[in-house]
């Protein structure tokens, strides 16, 4: 089975690890990961400067870990990520910021990518609220 998975809840919510595990069990059960779509505060696990207390989890970590390793289609909204401060190289440049701060194995790219998601996809299950 193919899933399509949109995560909406930013780091600190419960619904960002949930939103892993179930991930996790996707791949463990031996189906496929079509798209991993970011939105809203979301976004933010994008991020390259975020620093989790040495006692805490770094969820943010944890995502591109588990995208990395499992070589996974990992799409931020673009509008959303813009207007909360993410920028890859090309957008920084592009609104002629001194800095970017985040990379692969995140993408930026529109809500088209979601939609695109939904077409092909068995399944789409979306976390947060």
């Amino acid at each position: 089975m193919n899933f399509a998975i949109a995560l909406i809840a930013g780091p600190q919510d419960p619904a960002a690890r949930s939103a892993l595990n179930f991930a996790e069990a996707v791949l463990a059960s031996g189906h496929n990961i079509g798209r991993l779509f970011f939105y809203r505060d979301a976004v933010h696990l994008a991020s390259t400067l975020g620093v989790q207390p040495q006692d805490e989890a770094d969820i943010a970590r944890d995502w591109r870990v588990f995208i990395e390793a499992h070589r996974l289609d990992a799409v931020v909204c673009i509008a959303a990520a813009l207007r909360r401060g993410i920028l890859d190289e090309a957008e920084a440049r592009r609104w002629d910021r001194p800095a970017a701060n985040t990379a692969a194995p995140w993408e930026l790219s529109g809500l088209g990518q979601w939609v695109d998601a939904l077409q092909t996809c068995d399944r789409a299950v979306t976390f947060g609220a």
